[in-house]
């Protein structure tokens, strides 16, 4: 049971790095150990690479686009074994912490 259930998390974290939250897409994840996975999604909002971690229903991940965006996400969600692969789905949010394409700010006096 707790192998179950930390393969949907990393399939909740793994769709979380699919993009910001007006993004659907589709991707694939694979276990490197027992709660934490890596993936690679695609989707409206681009191509993403990202590892994820998680226990129970509840995931996290960090994760980066073609465009260099680096965004972090959180969400739930469940999984099946169907034909010998698990398929989930989940909802969750994600923000980009870092983007390579905006100017940084100046600090006031300099």
């Amino acid at each position: 049971m707790a192998l179950k259930s930390l393969r949907v998390a990393g399939v909740v974290a793994a769709s979380l790095l699919l993009g910001a939250c007006s993004s659907v897409g589709v991707g694939v994840s694979v276990p490197i150990f027992p709660g934490v996975s890596i993936g690679i999604g695609g989707g409206s909002g681009g191509m993403h690479l990202g590892v994820g971690a998680g226990v129970g229903p509840v995931g996290v991940g960090v994760g980066v686009n073609q465009r260099g965006q680096v965004s972090t996400g959180v969400g739930v969600g469940t999984s099946t074994n169907v034909g010998g692969a698990q398929v989930g789905v989940g909802v969750g949010t994600s923000t980009v912490i870092y983007d390579p394409q905006q100017q940084p700010q100046q600090r006031p006096g300099r």
